[in-house]
């Protein structure tokens, strides 16, 4: 009974096995199992192994947009509407950071913050949190000159707009 059962999965091993072992030919960077084509281009068999070959699509003979070709100017117009995103979005980033240095020049309090319920009777825990803040501001100093700096490089949407008319 096990036999009738054994010898059709053994046929279908066998049979699915020598499909898969059509014979690969690599011609440079291609690789193709027509014989002919091999013997015309003078390709290599490869043997042992497995060769999975994933088709891509070739990419159109169509143009370029000219902002992605080297060597090529942004137009004027498209440059000050970058300018002027990029400024935005600064200035918003400068907002967020000097309000966050009020708070935490607020919480602060001139190096004496108000002692929260478990620093009273541990100093060292109000200490390393005093340390903290102090070093949370200076951070975020650092972050607050950093976006000056940033925002100094960055053109006016008046000095883009005048340097245009030029």
């Amino acid at each position: 009974m096990k036999i009738v059962f054994l010898i059709p999965l053994v046929a279908i091993w066998t049979a699915t096995n020598s499909w898969a072992q059509d014979r690969i030919y690599r011609c440079g960077n291609e690789y193709t199992n027509t014989v002919t084509e091999s013997q015309a281009k003078n390709c290599k068999l490869i043997s042992g192994g497995n060769v999975t070959v994933v088709q891509s699509h070739k990419p159109s003979a169509g143009r370029v947009p000219a902002a992605t070709q080297p060597g090529q100017r942004v137009d004027a117009g498209d440059q000050r509407a970058k300018d002027s995103d990029s400024r935005l979005i600064l200035e918003s980033e400068l907002k967020k950071a000097e309000a966050r240095q009020a708070e935490l020049l607020k919480e602060y309090n001139n190096g004496e913050p108000e002692k929260l319920g478990p620093e009273t009777r541990n100093h060292q825990k109000y200490l390393d949190r005093v340390a903290e803040l102090k070093a949370s501001i200076s951070r975020n100093e650092r972050d607050i000159d950093g976006i000056r700096r940033e925002l100094s490089r960055v053109p006016s949407a008046a000095a883009s707009s005048s340097s245009a008319a030029k």
